[in-house]
């Protein structure tokens, strides 16, 4: 009897010591006449191709995250160092109030006139000085009562306004309408009982 012969197209071609090759084996890829057909070729390929890929992306990751630490680190200095102008320039501002200050108290023996004269001078200059920086002195008496813009400590009966104007300021507030440095405490009229 004689042994029948492994079908090429069930069990593959046989390998070397004469078994059929499994499928999926690396001997499957081989024709008949020894010959690879180039799919390991082309997966060993495309394996190096997406490694070098990765690698690439893996630096460019590297150098992002590297020139974001930069940039976070640049701007840090540049708050810090615009902090420190803006503060050297307020300090500024206020060396001519201090120098007339100054003159002041040395010529405190003067005649009371000419020292209320100074002091409502030094005064102006120091409200100028707030103006220049943004925070104007707000002038409120008249106007209607703003929580924004006012901070009610009192309420007095008026029969000349009407209710919810601000009577009286007990201390004036400074900035615009945008930007409140400080709001005024103010005294509302109401109505007359």
């Amino acid at each position: 009897m004689t042994e029948p012969h492994p079908s090429p197209l069930r069990d593959g071609p046989p390998s070397a010591d004469g078994e059929p090759a499994e499928p999926g084996d690396a001997r499957a890829d081989e024709r008949a006449d020894g010959r690879t057909d180039g799919t390991a070729d082309r997966v060993a390929a495309e394996k190096a191709e997406l490694e070098r890929r990765v690698a690439e992306l893996d630096d460019l990751w590297r150098r992002a995250v590297a020139e974001q630490d930069n940039l976070r680190k640049r701007a840090a200095r540049d708050l810090s160092r615009v902090r420190d102008q803006e503060r050297a320039q307020v300090a500024a501002g206020w060396l001519p109030v201090i120098d007339n200050l100054e003159l002041a108290l040395d010529n405190a023996r003067a005649s009371p006139d000419s020292i209320i004269e100074g002091v409502r001078a030094v005064h102006q200059q120091a409200l100028d000085v707030l103006t220049r920086l943004g925070f104007p002195r707000r002038d409120d008496v008249g106007k209607t009562f703003d929580p924004a813009h006012h901070e009610a400590v009192s309420t007095i009966p008026a029969e000349d306004l009407p209710p919810g104007t601000i009577a009286h300021v007990v201390r004036p507030g400074y900035g615009t309408d945008d930007e409140v440095l400080r709001p005024a405490s103010v005294v509302v009229a109401t109505r007359s009982p």
